[in-house]
């Protein structure tokens, strides 16, 4: 019998048949006095200073703030690619201790094989031990859902570069995360396809809530997509990490209009919070 590996009560592994693909459910993500440095040639870098943030399951935040302030780290630790110096990250009731195949990340880039088709880039993403044919269906379903269904046979090279991150998108979907982690996702494409792409994955949370948390520079993407927008700073001071400076709640509920005054005046105190001072 073929079995997958899930968090226990304890935090552990448990085994469970894997005779059909399993649907997580969205789980909060605690972030609590999380730290981090790295060794430099003075000295320790210290990136992140006791970071504080609680994400609600189901809930889209949106992490921005400066080049280099630590967003991408922070991402890193909640999936446990990387490790926490001191702090503790909770998905659910369970602490993150080594990569956690409750989530799934994507990136800027879609790095896909080149040598696989759309089809079997996506299949990489299915949990291990899931049925053959209990696979194939999850592949085409998502496929569906991204608008990939025509192109499943397609390679990389034969792809446009907003198809391209749709097949990331799909393969990281098939995990069938509890958490989903986006690392400027759409930060490569062009501003329309972006602005498609920023759609598309408001229908996907829709069909398939999943707790998300993105990182991007884009400040007008941050206030269209997220329940909430983290401020990460402060870690320009010498030897200092970032925090998390402000919090900011987005009102109305999705899809928003764009042009909303409110999120224009919200855009405002963001931008200053970046160092971007508004003109009047």
């Amino acid at each position: 019998m073929i079995f997958t590996r899930e968090p226990s009560a304890d935090g552990g592994q448990s085994t469970r048949p894997a005779d059909a693909v399993r649907r997580a459910h969205p789980e909060p993500v605690q972030l609590r006095g999380v730290s981090r440095s790295f060794d430099g040639p003075s000295g320790p870098h210290h990136v992140l200073r006791d970071v504080e943030l609680s994400i609600e399951a189901s809930e889209i935040v949106a992490l921005i703030g400066t080049s280099g302030c630590g967003k991408s780290t922070l991402l890193r630790e909640i999936c446990g690619l990387d490790r926490v110096d001191t702090g503790q990250i909770l998905i659910g009731e369970h602490t993150v201790r080594g990569v956690d195949e409750r989530c799934a990340m994507a990136f800027q880039a879609p790095r896909l094989l080149p040598w696989r088709s759309a089809r079997e880039n996506v299949r990489l993403g299915l949990p291990r031990g899931t049925a053959r044919a209990a696979g194939t269906a999850r592949v085409d379903e998502l496929l569906e859902l991204v608008g990939l269904s025509e192109a499943a046979d397609r390679r990389p090279r034969e792809l446009s570069g907003g198809m391209a991150q749709r097949v990331s998108l799909a393969r990281a979907l098939a995990r069938n995360p509890s958490v989903l982690l986006l690392d400027e996702p759409f930060g490569a494409l062009d501003a329309l396809t972006r602005l498609r792409m920023q759609d598309l994955l408001l229908q996907i949370h829709a069909a398939e809530p999943t707790t998300v948390v993105l990182v991007t520079h884009d400040v007008e993407e941050a206030l269209y997509l997220a329940d909430r927008v983290a401020l990460i700073g402060g870690g320009n001071e010498p030897g200092r990490g970032s925090q998390v400076q402000s919090l900011i709640t987005v009102p109305g509920q999705r899809p928003r209009d764009r042009a909303d005054v409110a999120l224009a005046s919200l855009r405002a105190d963001l931008l200053e919070g970046l160092g971007v001072p508004s003109h009047h």
